[in-house]
C-alpha cells in the first residue's frame, strides 16, 4: 500500500512502539515491548525552569487560557479535559476537549509539568504516560508532573473516526499495482473513500487536526497547568509538533527535547527518500548481526540477505503467505512485520524468528502479528486506538504531496533507486491525500524560533524512521538548538540507549545545562 509523504507507513512510523506495552501472544513469540494544583503557578524550586513574561492573552481567547483543570483519579494516575477552540481563527465558536494524565511528582515540590508526546502523528499520550514513568530517570519523576495529552484528532480527544475493523483491515493489508494509470487511480480512490467515511463520521473537527493548531493547543495546555514556560519532551513527530511550538511562542519556550526529529519543514519527496533510506540501512545492519549469529534465515552475504527480503515480499504479494487465520500476509503486511522490529535492536531476534517462519516454512503468522503489533489491531478485529487513520488525517492537513502520476513515477524510481529493498513501500505518497475532504492547512513559514532559549534535538545515527540528518536539520533549522548524538541503532534514544545519553538529557531538563556541541554518546 502507498506510504504516506509525510511519514512512512500509513499507521505512522512514528508512533514508536518502543513506547509502548506489547504482548505478543504466541507459543513462539511472546515479548513484552517497551519500549500540582490545577491551576496555580508551580512552587519554584532549586533547578526550576527559568520563567520569561508570557505575552498576555486577551479577548475570547483568554478564557481558555484561564480555565481551571479539574483533575480526577484515573488509571493513569490522575485525568483532566481542557478545552480548546475548535478553530484558532474563530475562538468564540464551538470548542473541543484535549484529554490529560498526570503521574504527579513523587518530591512534593514540583519544578514544573513535563508534557510528554510519543509520537505519531496520531499516538495517545495519555496512554504513553504510565510508560514514560519507566524511562525516565527518578530524579525526573521525582520533580516533574509527568503531562501526557492526547492530540486533537486522537483517540480521547475528538478523536478522528472513518471505518470499522474489516474496512481498515482492508486498507492496511491492500498491495497496489502502480504500474498503470488505472491502478494508481484505484488507490487515489480507495483513500478518497476512506476521507469521505472520516468526514461522514468525524465531522468538522476533520478540517482542524493539524499540527500547528495542537502546538497552538499545548500553550493552552500550559497555562492551564500554571507553568509560565514549557517544559516539554517529544519523540519522531512530536519533535515537529515541539518545533512549531517554539517557532510560535518562543518567549514561552523552557526546555524541550526533541528526540528522532522530524523537520517541519520537510518536503514529501525528502521524507520519502530519507525514511526508505533509513529502513534500508536498518535492515542492513539487522542483517550483518543476524548472519554473525548461528541461526539466521538469510544466508549468504548482506546484499545476498536483502536479496531474499525482496523475495520474500514478491512471494507476499503473488501468493499471500498463509497465517492459520483468515487473514494471509500480503507483501504490506510483511514490510509492517519485517518494519516494527528494525525500531531497537533488541526486537531483532524477533524479526529472525518471524523470517525463519515465512522463508523456510511459508508460515506467515508471527510477521502478521507484528504488522498487527504496529497498527494497534487486536486479536478480535478491532483496533485498540484511532491511531491510524489520525495519521492520515493530521498529514494531509499539514502537507500534500503532489498527485500528478508522472511526477509521482519519478520520485517513486529516485526512491527505489536509494533504497532497492523497501523503496517500494514509500513512493507514491501523493494519492493519499490526493481526494481528501477538507483543505489542507499547511505549516509556518518560519520555524526559527527565534528568541526561543536552548532547545535540545537528540539524534541516532542509524535510525530508521527519523534519519540522522534530519536531526542535523532540525538543530540548523531552530536558531537555539544543540544536537546531542546517539551513535547507536533504533528509533529515538532517551530512554533506550545508554547512560551518556540519558544523563545529559537529564541535566538539560533538571538544570538547563546544555551539552557542548558536538556531543556524541
Amino acid at each position: 500500500m502507498p506510504l504516506s509523504a509525510r511519514l512512512v507507513a500509513p499507521t505512522g512510523v512514528a508512533r514508536d512502539p518502543r513506547h509502548r506495552t506489547v504482548a505478543l501472544l504466541s507459543a513462539v513469540l511472546v515479548v513484552v515491548v517497551l519500549l500540582a494544583g490545577c491551576v496555580a503557578p508551580k512552587n519554584q524550586a532549586a533547578g526550576e525552569v527559568p520563567g520569561s513574561p508570557t505575552v498576555e492573552v486577551t479577548g475570547e481567547l483568554a478564557r481558555f487560557y484561564g480555565q481551571q483543570l479539574e483533575w480526577v483519579t484515573c488509571a493513569q494516575g490522575e485525568c483532566a479535559t481542557a478545552q480548546v477552540p475548535l478553530d484558532y481563527a474563530d475562538p468564540a465558536g464551538p470548542e473541543i476537549g484535549i484529554a490529560l494524565a498526570r503521574k504527579k511528582a513523587t518530591g512534593g515540590e514540583p519544578i514544573g509539568s513535563l508534557l510528554l508526546n510519543r509520537g505519531g502523528p496520531g499516538a495517545s499520550g495519555v496512554d504513553f504516560v504510565s510508560q514514560v514513568a519507566g524511562m525516565v530517570s527518578s530524579d525526573i519523576t521525582r520533580q516533574f508532573d509527568l503531562v501526557g495529552f492526547d492530540p486533537r484528532g486522537v483517540q480521547r480527544s475528538s478523536p478522528v473516526e472513518c471505518v470499522d475493523g474489516p474496512g481498515l483491515d482492508e486498507i492496511i493489508a491492500y498491495d497496489p499495482d502502480y504500474s498503470t494509470d488505472a491502478g494508481i487511480q484505484d488507490v487515489i480512490d480507495m483513500y478518497g473513500e476512506l476521507g469521505a467515511a472520516c468526514e461522514q463520521n468525524t465531522g468538522a473537527a476533520l478540517g482542524h487536526v493539524d499540527t500547528v493548531s495542537a502546538a497552538r493547543d499545548l500553550d493552552v495546555l500550559r497555562a492551564a497547568l500554571g507553568d509560565d514556560t514549557l517544559t516539554y519532551l517529544g519523540f519522531s513527530y512530536g519533535t515537529s509538533l515541539g518545533a512549531t511550538y517554539a517557532s510560535l511562542f518562543p518567549a514561552t519556550v523552557g526546555r524541550l527535547v526533541l528526540d528522532g526529529a522530524l523537520p517541519p519543514n520537510l518536503t514529501s519527496a525528502e521524507a520519502s527518500e530519507g525514511q526508505a533510506v533509513g529502513f534500508e540501512n536498518a535492515l542492513r545492519a539487522y542483517i550483518t548481526d543476524c548472519q554473525a549469529g548461528a541461526r539466521c534465515p538469510l544466508d549468504g552475504s548482506v546484499d545476498d540477505g536483502l536479496a531474499q527480503i525482496t523475495e520474500l515480499f514478491e512471494r507476499a504479494e503473488a501468493n499471500p503467505l498463509p497465517t492459520g487465520t483468515d487473514r494471509a500476509l500480503t507483501r504490506s503486511l510483511a514490510f509492517y512485520g519485517i518494519a516494527l522490529p528494525l525500531y531497537a535492536q533488541s526486537y531483532w531476534p524477533l524479526l529472525s524468528q518471524a523470517l525463519t517462519a515465512a522463508i523456510d516454512q511459508n508460515d506467515g503468522s508471527l510477521l502478521l502479528q507484528l504488522a498487527d503489533q504496529y497498527s494497534d489491531r487486536q486479536p478480535d478485529g478491532t483496533f485498540s486506538t484511532n491511531s491510524t487513520v489520525a495519521f492520515y488525517a493530521i498529514n494531509c492537513l499539514d502537507s500534500r504531496a503532489p498527485a500528478d502520476f508522472d511526477a509521482m513515477r519519478a520520485e517513486a524510481a529516485q526512491i527505489q533507486e536509494a533504497a532497492p529493498t523497501v523503496g517500494y513501500f514509500f513512493g507514491y505518497g501523493g494519492t493519499v491525500c490526493a481526494q481528501w475532504p477538507v483543505p489542507e492547512v499547511g505549516g509556518l513559514d518560519s520555524y526559527a524560533a527565534e528568541g526561543a532559549a536552548p532547545i535540545l534535538v537528540v539524534g541516532t545515527t542509524n535510525d530508521p524512521a527519523t534519519p540522522y540528518r534530519w536531526a542535523e536539520q532540525l538543530a540548523d533549522l531552530l536558531s537555539s538548538a544543540v544536537l546531542l548524538t546517539y551513535e547507536g541503532e533504533g528509533h529515538t534514544a532517551y530512554g533506550s540507549s545508554n547512560d551518556c545519553i540519558a544523563d545529559t538529557v537529564d541535566a538539560y531538563l533538571l538544570t538547563g545545562a546544555v551539552p557542548a556541541e558536538g556531543t556524541r554518546c
